[in-house]
């Protein structure tokens, strides 16, 4: 870039234009809402930065030298883009608009995001929400996103974290017809004798270790079975065939312990875990827009009915 195009040249650059365009100190200071002191000043810097005389000026009158008129003629279209430009960029500071876009573990956007798509869209016409649902864990930055929703232990630490739900915890679960086959496992170690259905971090070679919580520290257990998903929905509809024992949040499952179609085991070693965040990167200046998806997504899952927007 040429230096004399950074930092603080684009409003002397803007003052000269002004001035060149009235050929008036005093009118082009009124409407840049400078005073013609510091006008003054701007224009004669410019003048000092390209080393050039571009104004001519009597206690009476200005005007333009030759260079000046020739600079004049080439910038007065440049800066009335660069005036137009940045004037929609500030839009976008008074009103939500553009394009937010967020990655969220499949559960968490059933929950979170999910019930308030109808209502933000109708509340917010020129946000776009462009939500990428999946349970892998990615750098969020390095990924292009603005906000993600993940369970409190894989989030960065110098991510903003906001608290959406409990604690949470996995539960082994086995159908009737399972146990009645198989027989029920009394400790977690147990776990190895059996057929599980075991699941995989997206993006990991490995499955996932089953993790419990014995005399004050965690243990885990490296499971075997017939199966091995990415996908903890078709962990549990595995579960519900008899196929093997699941190890899914309790919360996904709760309804169909209840029914009586899954059987829950090994509570006792079960213990609970950070739930679900809400988490972005700290910065000074946050979007419209990614400030109105936080907020809904906030009022979401506390229950709280957020006032209508201001007309835009």
């Amino acid at each position: 870039m040429d230096p004399l195009l950074s930092g603080s040249d684009y409003n002397q650059l803007r003052a000269f234009v002004a001035v060149g365009d009235l050929l008036s100190f005093s009118r082009a200071a009124e409407m840049l809402g400078v005073s013609p002191s510091a006008l003054s000043q701007m224009v004669r810097g410019f003048e000092e930065r390209v080393g050039v005389r571009l104004l001519n000026r009597t206690t009476r009158s200005v005007a333009l030298t030759d260079a000046g008129e020739n600079l004049l003629h080439r910038v007065r279209p440049v800066v009335a883009e660069l005036s137009q430009a940045i004037g929609q960029v500030r839009r976008y500071r008074e009103r939500p608009a553009g394009t937010v876009r967020i990655h969220a573990f499949r559960s968490a956007a059933e929950s979170f995001i999910q019930p308030i798509l109808a209502a933000f869209a109708e509340s917010y016409p020129d946000v776009v929400l462009d939500i990428t649902l999946g349970d892998e864990v990615i750098d969020i930055v390095a990924g292009g996103f603005d906000a993600a929703i993940r369970i409190g232990e894989v989030i960065e630490r110098d991510m903003v974290a906001v608290r959406l739900g409990p604690a949470m915890r996995q539960v082994a679960v086995a159908s009737p017809a399972y146990l009645a086959a198989h027989g029920r496992p009394e400790h977690p170690r147990d776990l190895v004798q059996h057929r599980c259905v075991r699941w995989r971090w997206p993006g990991r070679a490995t499955p996932y270790a089953w993790e419990f919580f014995e005399d004050g520290s965690w243990f885990s257990v490296a499971v075997d079975g017939p199966l091995i998903v990415n996908d903890k929905e078709m962990a549990r509809r595995a579960a519900l065939q008899g196929i093997g024992i699941a190890f899914p949040v309790e919360q996904t499952v709760a309804g169909d312990i209840a029914a009586g179609r899954l059987v829950p085991m090994l509570e006792r070693w079960s213990a609970t875990f950070p739930g679900l965040f809400l988490c972005y990167p700290q910065q000074r200046q946050m979007a419209p827009a990614l400030r109105a998806f936080i907020d809904a997504v906030k009022a979401a899952a506390t229950g709280t009915v957020l006032p209508a927007p201001a007309p835009g």
